[in-house]
Parts: C-alpha cells; structure tokens; sequence
C-alpha cells in the first residue's frame, strides 16, 4: 500500500514538474492596421521600406522553471512581409501611391526597433506576461527629415501558460496597436505631402 502510495506521489511529482518545463515557440503574428486614417496625400508616389532593426529574434522567455528553454521568436522572414504591407496600406489610405523605388519621391521607413515578451523571472509558474513593440518611422521628403518613435505595451495575466496561439494573438496585437500609432502621427502625411 505505502509503495503505491509512494509511486502515485512520483507521478504527480514528475507531471508538476514537467508542467514547469516549457517549450521554445516560434510566433507568426499578423500585425493589422486598425481605426480610421485621414487622407492628406493626392496620389503622390511615396517609396515605402520595412526594415527589422531587432538585434535578435528572440523576444524572450515563457519563464517557468527552466526559462532558457522556454524561448519566444519571431523571424524576420515572417514578420517584415507582413508590416510591409500594413505599411503600404496605410500609405494608401493617407492618400498616396506605395511604390518600391521612383526617382525624387518621398521616402518612409519602418524600422521594427524592439519586440519583447517578458515572464516574471522568480515566478517559477507562469501567469504573467509583459509584451512590448517600438516602430521607428524615418521620413525624408527632399530637405525635410522627420523621426518618431512608437510604442505599445501589454500586460496578460493568465492561470496557465499561454499557449502558442494565444502569445501570437497578443504579439499581433501589441505590433497593431504600435504600427497604427505611427501611422496616427499627423506629422509623418504632413511631411510625405510637401
């Protein structure tokens, strides 16, 4: 009876433990343009470049009990497509014509400047996450130069670990919101208008 009682223990011990050991996930989030923009454009062509400027494509840890397994990426070759063209969408919708190379146009350049996903590094259980995006927007219209910065944050409370679809859900939504920020600035139509 105690050596069943004893094996019983070892099992649950060893499915507890096992739940604490997470697996690396590779996300492919789909970052989307939302709200409304206002055109200020008149068709002009505007040359129009993403650039991943991370130094690396991990975003972070999952945390639990053996974090440095538990990686969280993005490659470039999935997301740099996708923002590409968010971006040219929305250079569509301020009212101007996206193109890949003309010669004297306007140029707006999207860097992805940081992607992070961050677990409490002393909890041993994941049930919190902080997830962050930076786009850098450069505009160069003829003499005139313009720089931005936009940021996004999200904090996730959860009883579990989040699963792979539910951290690309929340990464998509952290770049939306960061990308639509940038896109919200009056001064970057403002300037690919001159």
């Amino acid at each position: 009876m105690l050596h069943r009682l004893f094996i019983g223990l070892l099992a649950v011990a060893s499915l507890t433990l096992a739940g604490c050991a997470l697996s690396p996930q590779q996300l492919n989030p789909d970052p989307k343009l939302t709200g409304p923009l206002t055109a200020v454009g008149r068709g002009q062509p505007v040359v129009v470049r993403v650039v991943d400027g991370r130094p690396s494509p991990v975003l972070g840890t999952r945390g639990g009990l053996y974090p440095e397994t538990s990686s969280i990426s993005v490659s470039s070759n999935s997301i740099v497509p996708k923002l590409q063209a968010q971006a040219e969408a929305a250079v569509r919708l301020l009212g101007f014509t996206p193109t890949a190379n003309a010669v004297n146009a306007p140029t707006l350049t999207l860097t992805l400047a940081d992607l992070k996903f961050q677990s409490p590094k002393d909890n041993m259980f994941v049930n919190e996450s902080d997830i962050s995006a930076t786009i850098r927007a450069e505009v160069q219209n003829s003499t005139r130069r313009y720089t931005g910065r936009y940021g996004a944050s999200l904090n996730q409370r959860s009883g579990t670990a989040p699963n792979q679809e539910t951290n690309t859900k929340l990464v998509s939504d952290v770049l939306s919101d960061a990308l639509t920020r940038s896109f919200k600035d009056p001064t970057i139509g403002q300037i690919l208008a001159q």
